[in-house]
């Protein structure tokens, strides 16, 4: 699918309404495209001819799309419009709105920053952009799959747009062992590693080996692991022994501040550079985490997660280059992209099991030498 810029899905989304309000209510789109203000027939796809160079010249373009879009869902307010048409309409209300501020001058403008769900293409509006990390971006979706270290058979995949935190669908990937007295250990990197996971995981009576990121300093001084936190107790002590109590915040946790001992303490400068001294934040599942990072510094952790990890890489390996398409999906929209992956899910573990000996057999699945 083609990722485009504000203007291009402008044109591209009153386009798709006029196209289809043509084949279903051929008046009603004669009187939209009377409402129209631009010279523009929207016939053709791509942008409209503009001075790209001339920072005015794009504001009136933009402006003058978002006026024709305003104008022709005004036309179709209140009609009665078949499902395709509702669909058009819907997608142009949203691309018209999401990218645009009115300014003081009464000039619609593209704004700064990006929307939080954000759609960035009207050929699959349902794509979304995502990011490995801060510097590794991609568009499209997301596939999230949970794998049996042991048999190295996939469980469960799912797919979601790109923009979708893989902890957030932790509990989809687990539903098929929702059930089992005893539940399986769950083994994921550092995006399964917050509180609020952990706390969801082991209410629902399952235990996770995920890895705490460690505390860091951006400026290199002293992180929060260099002080001493007692729950307890309520304080937190610094490395230069001081005592300060925690604050409870509204929503759990809290914040100690040093600031009174701040300002003679010799430590300081290997400390902070805030004016008004340190402060320490205390994290609303700061237990869980802290029983967690005590938990991953032991040698019996660290070997059963370098153990089960390796696995889980190369079968999401697997999945990525040995099927069709690699990293590209060959469909457009979420449910075709979800029967696609679980197609994908499926063929792996058939040759899976075709290593583990499994055939099928007068009806039946049968082990060699079982």
């Amino acid at each position: 699918m083609a990722t485009q810029d504000t203007v291009t899905q402008l044109r591209a989304a009153i386009r798709k309404l006029l196209v289809v309000l043509d084949n279903t209510d051929p008046a009603l789109a004669a009187r939209a495209r009377a409402a129209l203000a631009r010279d523009d027939d929207y016939a053709t796809a791509g942008k409209p001819p503009c001075d790209w160079d001339d920072p005015a010249a794009r504001e009136a373009l933009v402006d003058e799309l978002v006026h024709d879009a305003l104008a022709a869902l005004a036309v179709i307010d209140g009609a009665e419009l078949t499902v395709l048409a509702r669909d058009a309409a819907g997608l142009l209300a949203l691309v018209a709105g999401q990218d645009v501020a009115e300014g003081d001058d009464g000039v619609l403008r593209i704004v700064r920053g990006v929307a939080r769900d954000r759609v960035i293409s009207t050929v699959d509006p349902e794509a979304r952009h995502g990011h490995k990390s801060r510097n590794r971006r991609f568009d499209g979706y997301k596939t999230h799959a949970s794998i049996d270290p042991d048999s190295e058979l996939i469980d469960e995949v799912v797919a979601t747009p790109a923009n979708v935190s893989d902890r957030d669908v932790v509990e989809d990937l687990l539903a098929p062992s929702a059930g089992d007295e005893d539940k399986p250990e769950v083994v994921g990197d550092s995006a399964y590693a917050d509180g609020a996971t952990r706390q969801r995981l082991g209410e629902a009576g399952y235990r996770i080996r995920a890895k705490v990121p460690p505390a860091r300093n951006a400026g290199g001084r002293f992180p929060k692991d260099r002080f001493s936190i007692d729950l307890a107790a309520g304080t937190v002590t610094c490395p230069a022994n001081q005592t300060a109590s925690i604050s409870a915040s509204r929503g759990g946790g809290g914040k100690a501040n040093f600031a009174p001992h701040c300002a003679t303490c010799p430590l300081r400068p290997d400390c902070t550079t805030a004016r008004t001294g340190r402060s320490v934040t205390i994290h609303r599942y700061e237990d869980l985490l802290a029983v967690a990072r005590a938990e991953q510094v032991t040698p019996e952790w660290a070997e059963a997660y370098r153990g089960d990890r390796p696995i889980v890489e190369r079968k999401i390996a697997h999945f990525v280059r040995r099927m069709w398409g690699g990293r590209k999906a060959r469909c457009r929209g979420l449910t075709r992209i979800s029967t696609d992956v679980d197609t994908r899910a499926g063929a792996l573990n058939l040759a899976r099991l075709a290593v583990l000996g499994v055939t099928w057999s007068g009806g039946s699945w049968t082990m060699a030498g079982a």
